[in-house]
């Protein structure tokens, strides 16, 4: 691809990312490449590769000689990434407290003030932004390059399936109290309140699969 193409792939790539993370294009929808550059006014190309792309990052499934479709997540999807959500993610938590700096700690309290906006305005795509930036900046101050690594593997389908969740109030109260763990550097509590919370995010993962389950039947 040329220059400008490699562009307009990484903004079409961008630009369908969130909108599946964030439910604007739900599972099971088509992908369809004719109607996805009409929208976003560029070429079939950029369209392709970014399928390409999202189809690697595992949530959207090409299916040959038709469209390419928004990942279905099962419940066995949900229980396999809730575990190594909370193996990894507890594991971020505990370093970004040890080891985060001031600057780092502006950062995190700047994306929980985009939460908290979100949530005063009844906001969901925003709050649920923020609500994930939340997570990837308590990953960058976490210090470990290889977790990071890690994370950057799965981190959209991570965001994906327990990203959507509808209480913007709720989130934000227990973002608010992994924050000030974090700022006391309080690792023993936030062992506590780390599962808790990705457990709030399983339920509601699972409560969209049943409601799926029930339009579908």
């Amino acid at each position: 691809m040329t220059g400008g193409s490699e562009l307009e792939s990484v903004r079409v790539t961008r630009v369908l990312r969130e909108d599946i993370m964030l439910g604007r294009r739900a599972p099971g929808s088509r992908l369809v490449e004719r109607d996805i550059a009409a929208e976003l006014n560029v070429s079939r190309l950029p369209v392709r590769e970014a399928i390409r792309v999202l189809v690697g990052e595992g949530i959207v499934i090409a299916r040959p000689r038709t469209w390419a479709v928004v990942r279905e997540f099962t419940q066995r999807d949900i229980q396999d990434f809730a575990e190594v959500r909370e193996a990894i993610e507890t594991l971020i938590f505990a370093f970004a407290a040890e080891r985060h700096d001031d600057e780092q700690l502006a950062q995190l309290r700047a994306a929980l003030a985009r939460e908290r906006a979100a949530a005063a305005d009844g906001d969901l795509i925003a709050g649920r932004a923020a609500a994930g930036e939340f997570h990837e900046v308590a990953s960058s101050m976490a210090g470990n390059d290889m977790l990071r690594e890690l994370v950057g593997v799965f981190i959209t389908r991570l965001r994906w399936l327990f990203g959507q969740h509808q209480d913007l109030d709720g989130m934000l109260a227990e973002h608010e109290k992994l924050y000030d763990a974090i700022a006391a550097r309080d690792v023993e509590l936030l062992s506590e309140l780390v599962p808790q919370h990705l457990a709030r995010g399983r339920a509601a993962a699972e409560l969209r699969l049943l409601d799926t389950s029930r339009v579908v039947d």
